[in-house]
């Protein structure tokens, strides 16, 4: 699923730079010739077709900026009038940019922005950023960027002061323009060719594992090819060609198999198989495999179809064409003649199931045409056995061990019904599922599993990545993005007012579930602090219920509690800690639409291992998440969040607490950088109060530096050098550095806005030194690609989730 919007259209200061004089001519007549496609015949531009072009959000700058243009007053803009406010605002300098800023804060023309004009403008700045805040939370971050620049304390800002103010921001001034204004950007001179990336070392040293698997496949299918072919030499060049793509089909029809033995893969992770074999590429892998298969055939079939042409006309053949090739007569086979109407079936079956294999199917929501359309392999396994004499003989093994992991996997699933306990709706329709652990499902962080539920959909199975901790006992979390038809069924089955099998009595079921539970013995010299609540909510949901809980091991003690750390802001706070009961470590939306207490049936199928299980024997690795692509990182970090917790050693005495320099065995880590990317502001409801756990954990923990560091991008954001974003940007700046938090997320890690620049963000990572790097990423494959060049140019090792 796409995570990320498209890039953001390059700015005109980043388009101009430092232009020669023929360059400036070059670029007054393409705006020029902009300004004359949208004016039309009277060369002239109104309000709406400025706003148009200029692709404004808020009605309010698109105002200002076209009563700033009309310099006549006219009501419309002139191609000179035009021309006169580009040159300011790209020619200019810094001091004639912030003229006009200031102009365009200056509402009501007074030479002064007073607290009221200030919040008008930081309102539309919000608009404009698509960020959402209440009104207090608005009123703060007026008097925070006002107090901050009325040095005089004389209730209005001057020019003077607003420039003092933007020197505290290096690099602002310089850069300041209109975004939005792509539509003047002339189109950009084709760059100088660049080395192919394949031809790099960097890409080859990273991709030598892959690299060589393909060398080797393309080798045996060439050696194999030459044998099959050489044996047929004496019956012309179709036989050989169809023989020897016939031998090359037994090898693939078989190895696509394995690529798909999950449990098989999952324990090759445990191995030093791990570091020589690319097991994180089995899917790409299956796809290549399946490309092959699809071209070998056709192959296959035109060879044997200009074979059996030839053997039709000759005069000794007593068979014609069409016999040779639809009917046992001819007797080609070695059951009965079967070899030439099962080939016809086998090129039938491969060919649906190859296009209902592709992305515009699966992605469109109509999974179930891929999924039923795949099971043909079983049809397709017993047409090869009665296709070819030797293929039996390559099946063997790895169709031995592909039936046992199913009949494994079906009676591990079957063998005992879980039900989903509790559900809570999120924002962006994301679906959290909390469903009972059974006693025997052992997993690592990053893990994921095949859900069916036989209520949405009786005999589909999708695969979902866990979101909680292993260290997590009593259930598991599933985060479920609604973008099939399988998911959005999930989705607004919980929407509806009357769910399906939703339990009527959920306090007493909650209740009856708590004193069920068995508590486990304490983990000696836990501690954390007492009173301390997760100040985690999305500061602009106050609409909604919120009721937002860290995972806490179970045992370490905080006032009592049994594994939850809180924080809740209701209306029925009596109730809500009922509610609370059922579940440690969830987080979620309290209301009676979004959070509901369940017994639905269900199956689970796994686990599975993942890219995300190296992370523990990485150095340094950096958490890359775009969107819902958290949910893997979510496990992980929740895990390390206990590990320490388990680390930590209070003195009962005097109460001061420190962490054992011992680690686990098995976690290498010295440094953590995790990254999540969101396209708006309520995408971080999802974990944002394990991340605020997280960072409080951080905050005890007295050493060199964080272990862990977060950083938060929303990229619907418009950044520093925007004129509608600086005002908001400064103002959450010095909000943030007052209060000691973010006030969008409320973490203590402030939300950059726009999109990482990766180069720097990679340049800082290698800096610090802390060890070898290997950057994990869980998002969209174009962010994947991109993430994948900037790794090879710094010699990062990647990784990527797939899903």
């Amino acid at each position: 699923m796409s995570m990320l919007e498209d890039p953001a259209q390059p700015d005109l200061e980043s388009c101009r730079g430092t232009m020669s004089t023929e360059e400036d001519a070059k670029w007054l007549q393409w705006v020029t010739h902009q300004f004359e496609t949208i004016a039309g015949k009277d060369r002239e531009i109104n309000l709406q077709q400025f706003k148009t072009a200029l692709n404004v959000k808020e009605s309010f700058f698109a105002e200002r900026f076209f009563t700033l243009f009309d310099t006549d007053g006219s009501g419309t803009i002139t191609l000179q009038e035009l021309l006169e406010a580009l040159t300011l605002l790209i020619h200019g300098n810094p001091m004639d940019k912030l003229k006009f800023l200031f102009q365009v804060y200056d509402v009501d023309g007074s030479g002064s922005i007073d607290a009221d004009e200030l919040r008008t403008v930081l309102r539309s700045c919000m608009r404009e950023s698509a960020i959402s805040l209440p009104d207090e939370k608005l009123d703060q971050l007026t008097l925070a960027l006002f107090e901050s620049a009325d040095k005089d304390c004389n209730g209005a800002i001057t020019f003077d002061e607003l420039r003092d103010e933007l020197q505290r921001f290096p690099g602002v001034m310089e850069n300041l323009t209109i975004s939005a204004a792509h539509w003047l950007t002339p189109p950009a001179a084709p760059r100088r060719p660049r080395r192919p990336r394949a031809l790099t070392w960097a890409y080859w040293h990273n991709h030598r594992s892959h690299l060589l698997c393909l060398a080797a496949f393309a080798g045996l299918h060439l050696l194999l090819f030459a044998l099959a072919a050489s044996e047929h030499r004496a019956r012309g060049a179709s036989v050989m060609v169809a023989k020897g793509c016939g031998q090359c089909l037994n090898l693939d029809g078989s190895f696509i198999a394995v690529l798909m033995l999950r449990r098989c893969l999952t324990w090759l992770r445990a191995t030093w198989l791990a570091q020589v074999l690319p097991l994180d590429q089995n899917i790409q892998f299956h796809q290549f495999v399946g490309y092959v298969v699809i071209v070998l055939s056709l192959v296959h079939t035109v060879a044997h179809i200009v074979n059996f042409a030839l053997q039709a006309q000759a005069e000794a053949s007593p068979f014609q064409f069409w016999e040779l090739l639809l009917t046992t007569r001819p007797g080609i086979g070695w059951i009965h003649g079967l070899a030439s109407p099962t080939g016809v079936a086998l090129l039938l079956l491969l060919l649906l199931m190859f296009a209902c294999s592709s992305s515009c199917i699966r992605r469109s929501g109509h999974f179930e045409v891929f999924y039923w359309t795949h099971l043909s392999y079983l049809p397709m396994w017993i047409l090869l056995i009665l296709h070819g004499p030797n293929f039996w003989k390559w099946l063997l093994v790895p169709g031995t061990l592909f039936f046992l992991e199913k009949i494994i996997g079906l009676a591990v699933s079957r063998m005992a019904a879980l039900c989903i306990v509790e559900v809570n709706l999120l924002p962006s329709k994301v679906t959290h599922l909390l469903i009972k652990r059974p006693p025997l499902f052992h997993y690592r962080p990053g893990d994921y599993l095949y859900l069916n539920i036989p209520t949405i959909a009786r005999y589909e199975w999708h695969p979902f990545t866990i979101s909680s901790a292993p260290e997590q006992k009593d259930t598991i979390w599933l985060h479920i993005r609604s973008e099939g038809q399988w998911t959005n069924r999930l989705y607004e089955s919980f929407k509806t007012s009357c769910p399906m099998d939703c339990d009527p009595k959920p306090l007493s079921r909650s209740l009856k579930m708590r004193r069920s539970q068995r508590r486990p013995e304490s983990l000696e010299h836990q501690h954390t602090h007492s009173g301390t609540s997760v100040q985690g909510a999305v500061a602009y949901s106050k609409d909604v219920t919120v009721e937002l809980t860290s995972y806490r091991p179970k045992g370490t003690p905080q006032q009592g509690d049994q594994g939850l750390v809180s924080t809740a802001v209701t209306k029925e706070g009596a109730q809500a800690q009922w509610r609370a009961i059922a579940e440690p470590g969830q987080v979620s939306e309290k209301s009676s639409e979004n959070h509901l207490f369940c017994n639905i049936k269900c199956y689970i199928d796994g686990p599975y291992g993942t890219p995300t299980r190296r992370i523990f024997a990485s150095e340094h690795a950096v958490l890359i998440g775009a969107g819902i692509g958290i949910t893997p990182f979510a496990s992980i970090l929740q895990s390390i969040m206990y590990r320490h917790q388990k680390r930590k050693n209070i003195c009962p005495s005097c109460q001061h607490s420190w962490m054992d320099s011992a680690q686990d065995e098995d976690m290498k880590l010295h440094k953590v950088d995790f990254m999540w990317i969101n396209r708006d502001q309520r995408s971080f409801e999802w974990f944002v109060s394990l991340l605020t756990k997280l960072e409080m954990d951080q905050a005890e923990i007295s050493q060199e530096g964080p272990f862990l560091e977060l950083h938060m991008y929303m990229t619907s954001a418009l950044g520093k050098n925007d004129m509608k974003a600086i005002g908001l940007q400064m103002a959450l700046d010095l909000l943030a550095k007052k209060e000691k938090k973010d006030s969008i997320t409320g973490l203590q890690t402030r939300t950059q806005p726009g999109r990482p620049d990766w180069n720097k963000v990679f340049q800082k990572v290698a800096a610090e030194n802390k060890g070898k790097v290997q950057v994990f990423f869980c998002g969209s494959p174009a962010l994947a690609k991109v993430l994948k060049g900037h790794c090879e140019q710094f010699g990062f090792k990647f990784f990527q989730e797939n899903f």
